[in-house]
């Protein structure tokens, strides 16, 4: 409400009025919450006190409508054995019994008192029995049972009327459902818990019919036996008296509710035996465990039978594998047994040759003694050695022949000597190097520096010095050379290009071939690793290499698998490329000569220098 203005003051509204009120959502409780239910069950909108109003006028109208039974045996009764009798035939309403509202049973009370007061009766002339012996006793007795809730709820225990026998199995063969649902129908009067499920049909789910047994098995009966008492405590003279009496009653009570339970049990049991719906589960879950079990013994032998075709993978695999071990064993062994076959038919070729090198040179001996015995030692040396001592021996052998060739080269190279000295005294100052720059050197001495250099590898004891002794003997020139000398012309001719070598040799071919008027044959066979390239480039191989190197060939013999990557590894700091090289270079047979030569001639020099200095 706006406030009145003043006396010579107008109202005026000067600015939006707020809201008188604000709209909340409010949500009912307790008895207006029970009330709300029932309006929105019954579809219409009424308060909870009209809705209350509306019960009690139901109730007076039922009262209305009551029609009391009139019990033929009541004047008949015994006022002294009012316990025995039943309390709602009494008071009429026998047709109703435990459903009967209080207000029922004092109407129906109220209608037995003005038809059966004994006041009424004795006006009406009829007799009546002096104090409690009249019959109207035991409808004071029957109200006054029925009117308070304990001694009713203990009357309606032992309820005469109700019938407590149990099917037997035999009875609800072929009519279950119509046998034993209105027993457990009469039988929910007696359970503590409200929504009582019922038995149900053929057609329940299996979700249904579990939730109705597990209910009825752990059933929670509010019946008790306590309006069965023989003895009432209220009679009882003292306190011990009437503990006595209770204890009495509570044991009876006890075993009338075991015997209720044990009801109740054998009720649930027979139902649950005859059910054929538990059958039809049971059946069910027979053949859905027995599926499973199938299925579980399927999954089983398919992973068995995996697992043995794994097996039998593996075992094939493993056969497999066996078998192409055996035969790359198989392999080796015939190309051991071939190479074992050709070392023996080259030892058999050497031994053969030894034998007839030695019978041509008459066993080294003059006379027959000395010649048998030779003879002897000739095949024991052929009986134990191996290829290449063989071959050596044979070097020996030959090595006087050898010699006389030798010589016969060495004299015509002297013959050849004066001839080319001419020819080479042009070519000296292109060719000039080495020794301080005091000595010339020719193209024969560049010639045979470069033959030394590549008969007198690195390694070689006293390489250098060996070189210049060797140069010594054969140079033709009569021109001395020091090891310091062969040593700074070998780096001047590293230092030469490729071109100035070719036409160095390509100088000494042509004087070779003036001199001699014809062209010498060339070997078709492939030239040897080690004169493809300088023999200056690579490191020179120490005596300590060498022995490692002999060594090596003695621990693997030809037919050792994978012989030279193994006797590289036993020379440190070697490929298998530098061993091969080298045992060309070393064990090759022309070259061997050449180097044996070499080396004694090498000593023979070292031995002579040694003796003029002492």
């Amino acid at each position: 409400m706006l406030r009145g203005a003043h006396e010579g003051q107008l109202t005026a509204v000067t600015g939006a009025l707020t809201a008188a009120s604000v709209l909340c959502q409010v949500e009912p409780v307790g008895r207006w919450f029970e009330a709300f239910i029932k309006r929105r069950n019954i579809n219409v909108s009424a308060s909870f006190q009209e809705l209350e109003d509306e019960k009690e006028l139901s109730e007076e109208s039922g009262d209305e409508e009551l029609q009391l039974e009139e019990f033929p045996m009541l004047k008949t009764l015994d006022p002294k054995d009012w316990k025995n009798q039943d309390h709602y035939a009494v008071l009429g309403l026998g047709n109703i019994r435990y459903r009967a509202t209080q207000k029922q049973i004092k109407a129906a009370h109220k209608s037995m008192v003005l038809k059966h007061h004994p006041d009424k009766r004795k006006a009406a002339g009829e007799q009546i029995g002096e104090g409690d012996n009249d019959y109207f006793t035991c409808i004071t007795k029957a109200y006054e049972i029925l009117s308070d809730p304990v001694k009713r709820r203990a009357f309606n225990s032992i309820d005469p009327t109700f019938d407590n026998s149990v099917p037997s199995k035999s009875e609800a063969k072929e009519n279950f459902f119509e046998v034993f649902s209105p027993v457990f129908e009469r039988n929910a009067r007696w359970s503590n818990k409200k929504n009582v499920p019922k038995l149900g049909d053929a057609n329940s789910s299996f979700e249904e019919v579990d939730a109705f047994y597990s209910f009825w098995y752990n059933f929670d009966s509010w019946r008790e036996f306590s309006y069965l008492d023989e003895e009432e405590k209220e009679k009882a003279e003292c306190r011990d008296e009437r503990r006595w009496i209770e204890k009495q009653n509570r044991a009876a009570r006890a075993l009338r509710k075991k015997e209720e339970m044990n009801r109740i049990r054998i009720l649930v049991d027979n139902a649950y035996s005859c059910d054929p719906r538990i059958k039809k589960f049971k059946e069910e879950e027979k053949a859905k465990k027995e599926a499973e079990k199938k299925a579980k013994v399927e999954a089983k032998r398919k992973e068995q039978e995996a697992k043995e075709k794994q097996r039998q993978a593996e075992l094939e695999a493993a056969r497999l594998a066996k078998e192409k071990e055996e035969e790359e064993v198989r392999q080796q062994a015939l190309v051991a047994k071939k190479e074992k076959e050709i070392q023996k038919k080259a030892i058999k070729k050497e031994r053969q040759k030894l034998r007839t090198t030695c019978k041509n040179w008459n066993y080294f001996s003059d006379n027959e003694a000395d010649c048998v015995k030779m003879m002897e030692e000739v095949e024991k040396l052929c009986d134990r050695l191996e290829l290449a001592r063989i071959m050596l021996y044979i070097y020996f052998a030959t090595q006087k022949e050898i010699e006389e060739i030798n010589e016969q080269i060495r004299r015509e190279k002297e013959e050849a000597e004066a001839r080319m000295r001419q020819a080479t005294k042009s070519s000296e100052k292109l060719t000039t190097g080495g020794g301080g720059g005091s000595k010339n050197w020719p193209e024969d001495d560049l010639q045979l520096l470069i033959k030394a250099v590549n008969l007198f590898p690195a390694g070689t004891n006293s390489r250098w010095e060996v070189i210049a002794n060797y140069m010594n003997l054969h140079s033709t020139t009569g021109i001395k050379r020091t090891a310091k000398d062969v040593i700074n012309k070998a780096k001047s001719l590293q230092k030469l290009d490729p071109h100035q070598k070719d036409d160095i040799n390509k100088k000494a071919f042509d004087k070779f071939k003036k001199e001699h008027g014809v062209v010498p044959q060339m070997d078709s066979a492939a030239p040897s690793e080690r004169f493809e390239g300088s023999p200056l480039d690579s490191s020179p191989w120490t005596t300590e290499e060498q022995k490692l190197l002999e060594q090596a060939l003695k621990t693997y013999p030809v037919n050792t698998p994978e012989r030279w990557e193994k006797i590289a590894a036993a020379v440190p700091g070697r490929s298998k490329k530098d061993c091969m090289k080298r045992y060309k270079v070393s064990f090759s047979y022309p070259e061997l000569v050449e180097m044996v030569k070499a080396k004694k001639a090498a000593q023979e020099q070292v031995m002579n220098a040694t003796k003029v200095k002492k």
